[in-house]
């Protein structure tokens, strides 16, 4: 029996982690077998911006809603509006697109609403 905790990426984690090894970046923020490599892919993009990656890099989040945090924070809107794991990376969009027209999206930034019906809610105010 062996008397430690051997942890296994496969070919696209390790790629990933080599990517950010190359660019001296933190590679604890996503060499975690937990992530998918598309995840770490985006927490790669993330701190190679030099973004607070600290926002989604967090395995309850999928690559699609980590992508729509990340870019939100490249836009520098508050991304704590749609940093929900509650939200669908669709619905993210949806409130990312109000925060870069500086709308109220606490008006339907709210699970309960599917991404259409954040659509036709941003598109009256």
């Amino acid at each position: 029996m062996e008397k430690y905790n051997k942890i296994e990426f496969n070919d696209m984690q390790i790629k990933e982690i080599e990517k950010g090894l190359s660019k001296n970046l933190d590679i604890s923020k996503y060499a975690n077998p937990k992530f998918y490599w598309q995840e770490m892919e985006e927490i790669r993009k993330g701190l190679e911006q030099g973004l607070d990656v600290d926002k989604y890099a967090d395995p309850k989040f999928d690559a699609g809603q980590m992508e729509i945090i990340r870019h939100g924070l490249e836009e520098g809107v508050n991304v704590d509006k749609y940093t929900n794991h509650n939200f669908q990376f669709q619905q993210m969009i949806e409130i990312l697109e109000g925060l870069t027209k500086n709308l109220d999206v606490d008006k339907y930034a709210d699970p309960k609403f599917n991404y259409e019906q954040m659509n036709a809610i941003r598109h009256v105010i």
